[in-house]
């Protein structure tokens, strides 16, 4: 029996090298990269139609007499706060509104925040850069929701989620085996302090 032991111990290992794990690493799932490319430019633009509506809401209590462009403004910011939490895509979030884990959801919401985001524009041409703004993010964060509703629609949102489990338990796996490799080497070090 302890002929074979050594022998065990001696022989190299079936599959892998000795020094690494894995042998071939692999490549990152580019599906799940431009998905959170967009992500990114989704919550940028959210980000953006915040940004427009806090300067509106100073504007309209400055001036007192648009109190009702104020709470509206108001409302829209914290509706984009919680565009900007759906795509972090937090746990929390999306086990308290289930809604915002499926991609038409969320595209509707921020259709709605881009909406009203546009919505009130000052003509007046006073503010023609926070008009500016107010535009290029608010058609920003609408081309943003329409995709992510048509996406929705197609289930893509689906695919992601499966292709992010996949990706989960494929590092999971990557992990494991790296601990069976360290124990290995442990062991088989055991084995050679133990026949000296």
């Amino acid at each position: 029996m302890s002929e074979n032991i050594e022998q065990a111990a001696e022989s190299p290992p079936p599959s892998g090298d000795r020094d690494g794990g894995a042998s071939v690493p692999a490549r990152p799932d580019l599906f799940l990269i431009v998905c959170n490319c967009f992500r990114l430019v989704t919550s940028l633009a959210a980000i953006c139609c915040i940004i427009v509506n806090v300067l509106s809401v100073v504007r309209s209590f400055k001036n007192g007499s648009d109190v009702f462009d104020g709470v509206f403004r108001c409302y829209a910011v914290v509706i984009a706060v919680f565009v900007v939490l759906a795509e972090t895509e937090w746990t929390v979030i999306t086990q308290f509104w289930k809604i915002l884990e499926y991609w038409a959801g969320r595209g509707m919401l921020q259709i709605f925040v881009a909406v009203m985001t546009r919505a009130y524009p000052d003509y007046s041409g006073q503010r023609q850069e926070l008009v500016l703004l107010q535009n290029i993010s608010s058609y920003l964060l609408l081309a943003c929701g329409v995709v992510y509703l048509i996406s929705g629609i197609l289930c893509i949102g689906m695919v992601k989620r499966a292709r992010q489990k996949k990706e989960i338990s494929r590092e999971q796996a990557i992990k494991d085996l790296q601990e069976l490799e360290s124990r290995r080497e442990e062991l088989e070090s055991l084995l050679i302090v133990d026949r000296v």
